[in-house]
């Protein structure tokens, strides 16, 4: 069983010590959560687990032939390349063949009159039989469709960041290595998408640590929590809840402990300020056991939950009113003819595929982005403040409480009474020590949290929150999750995280593209679970007839093809019966939530199964026929 050991590791920046002395061991098999504030030193720590920048001090202990797959924030990827040899770049023998194969493939579809390259293309042919690469390229067509893949023959740079971040993530999993990091592997996937990426790590055959916010996935992942604080490790057995549940004993049994130390620290002060005449030579230990208890008073460090409570502008009863709203694109159409009433306290949750325009409908809204027709009323009385995917421009060379001081330098909770903004950074996970730091040495993460938070200290009374998941830690969630809980404004949220949604809306719209948009009240995991009921319709299979037009012929069957086009029609047979049994037992499951699910990724799996049967059936045939 491969393993890999870190002894004693310790990394800082510039002043702050990020971890000192941590010490763990990760086994196959082992599926670890990583979780600690923006800034706590996770992609440091990410980073030096994966090779790509050594820690200060410690050691790392592995196999020689241990493989590590890394899929950063930010991909690095060449550019020029093209999505599939991008997918495909790992050093695997098998990736090599598969490469080859496909520069072959597209060699020959533009020149297939050329003898050479029919040459190259059928030694390329030959080589997947030999390394029985078919297979794998079919394991690899089956994570690219899970992960929504943009075109194959488009290059890199092509590609919006939300496409590269599915690129490098197709691009770890397919090289299957003996640990698999990730960090923010969620970020721009669509929820078929994160429920295929749960099921598979969840049987992932080596080992997996990754980063996230998304409190769902630890919960269906997870089997170890380790957590980043202050400098230390602290590791929990199970899932995010088992973690939520045995860091409360932690915090708790910290805070008995300090307690115990304030009743001796105030025992041995009355002795020490006895008269000297009472003390003797033997008692100096104690006199020197007081200092040592003196000296570590109040050291406790607690990164509990904590409640900001800040007052808000009156908000008057019309907020914002939008009619027949049309957002068009060229051809591409966002809005049309789209009506709402936001009122004072909805709860309004924007979710649905990536591309369909719920960037653009917020925009709208924070008039950012004219519509092409209709209107959008704002209220007199609002107050706005829009967080956006990309942060402001921040000065660097600023401090942090100087950066919130431009805003305002007191602000008042809801009962009147005046907050500093030390004490209100403080309430948003940034310590004293941190007041004073140049913004320039915040993590990405921590700008994003300074970033909302001079948004909240403008005290709006509307909200408008553009994918807030993507970059906050889970602490800052959930200290912004229980703001807006109190918050007596209007909320309009786009977001993919389904805990965050389930926690801050109750009405929500689904964008589904080209202006479709359904409308569903409740919380997201009863949309969820009312969208597994619905029967599936299976596909339209194709006529055995069709045949493939990206396929080049051949003028015979190879020895694996022979084989295939022998239990080829078998296969499909059996395929079919199992697609028109499914549906039947969906209808006689209706309400195990957990077996429809299962039910409907089997039928997901089994249609892209029989398609791609039957485009070889096609394939084949008009070899054995031609």
């Amino acid at each position: 069983m491969k393993q890999f050991r870190v002894d004693n590791l310790k990394s800082t920046y510039g002043e702050k010590v990020l971890f000192n002395d941590i010490s763990f061991l990760i086994t196959e098999g082992d599926r670890i959560g990583l979780i600690g504030v923006n800034g706590s030193g996770k992609t440091t720590l990410l980073n030096a687990i994966a090779g790509k920048k050594p820690a200060d001090s410690g050691t790392i202990t592995k196999q020689n032939d241990y493989s590590i797959g890394y899929l950063a924030q930010n991909p690095d990827l060449n550019d020029e390349a093209l999505l599939m040899d991008a997918i495909l770049s790992g050093e695997q023998p098998v990736f090599k063949t598969i490469r080859q194969y496909e520069y072959s493939l597209r060699q020959f579809s533009e020149n297939p009159t050329q003898t050479k390259i029919a040459q190259n293309f059928e030694h390329a042919q030959d080589a997947m039989d030999r390394n029985d690469a078919w297979t794998t390229e079919a394991q690899i067509k089956t994570i690219l469709t899970q992960l929504h893949m943009p075109e194959l023959h488009k290059k890199v740079r092509e590609l919006s960041g939300g496409q590269r971040k599915r690129v490098g993530l197709a691009q770890v999993l397919i090289q299957e290595p003996d640990l698999l990091i990730l960090d923010e592997p969620t970020n721009h996937l669509d929820f078929d998408s994160i429920a295929w990426l749960e099921k598979y790590l969840s049987t992932y055959k080596g080992a997996v640590l990754v980063v996230t916010h998304d409190r769902y996935f630890l919960d269906e992942v997870t089997t170890r929590i380790f957590e980043l604080s202050f400098g230390n490790l602290y590791e929990y057995k199970g899932n995010y809840q088992d973690y939520m549940q045995g860091k409360a004993n932690r915090i708790e049994q910290g805070k008995a402990f300090e307690h115990k130390q304030q009743q001796l620290y105030k025992q041995e002060l009355a002795w020490m300020r006895k008269s000297a005449r009472a003390r003797t030579t033997k008692q100096k230990g104690r006199e020197n056991a007081f200092a040592e208890l003196e000296a570590n008073m109040g050291t406790l460090q607690l990164d509990e939950d904590v409640s900001v409570n800040l007052g808000q502008q009156r908000l008057g009863k019309k907020v914002i009113v939008i009619e027949d709203a049309t957002i068009q694109f060229d051809h591409k159409k966002i809005l049309d003819k789209f009506n709402l009433r936001v009122s004072s306290g909805d709860r309004i949750g924007i979710t649905g595929s990536n591309g369909a325009g719920k960037s653009s409908f917020l925009n709208a809204i924070a008039g950012k982005v004219p519509l092409t027709s209709g209107t959008i009323e704002l209220g007199e009385t609002v107050r706005m403040a829009y967080y956006t995917q990309v942060t402001e421009d921040i000065p660097e060379d600023k401090r942090v409480i100087a950066y919130l001081s431009d805003v305002a330098t007191t602000v008042q909770d809801k009962d009147g009474n005046k907050i500093s903004v030390s004490d209100l950074l403080e309430q948003f996970l940034f310590p004293p020590f941190m007041h004073g730091t140049l913004i320039r040495q915040l993590s990405g993460g921590e700008k994003r949290r300074l970033y909302l938070l001079k948004l909240l200290l403008q005290q709006p009374n509307v909200l408008l929150l553009d994918e807030p998941t993507n970059d906050l830690d889970i602490g800052t969630l959930t200290v912004l999750e229980d703001f807006l809980s109190g918050f007596a404004g209007a909320v309009i949220t786009v977001s993919h995280d389904r805990y965050f949604l389930d926690k801050v809306a109750n009405q929500l719209y689904m964008f589904e593209g080209n202006s479709v948009i359904q409308r569903f009240d409740g919380l997201f995991s009863d949309y969820l679970a009312s969208e597994l009921t619905k029967p599936t319709e299976s596909k339209v299979i194709k006529e055995k007839a069709v045949v493939r037009e990206d396929k080049p012929q051949k003028k015979k069957l190879t020895y694996n093809e022979k084989r295939e086009w022998g239990t080829i029609e078998t296969d499909i047979d059996l395929l079919e019966e199992r697609i028109a049994e499914i549906p039947n037992e969906m209808a006689n499951n209706g309400t195990n939530y957990v077996l429809l699910g299962d039910l409907q990724r089997e039928l997901d799996t089994l249609n892209e199964q029989l398609d791609e049967k039957m485009n070889r059936w096609a394939y084949l045939s008009e070899i054995v026929e031609g």
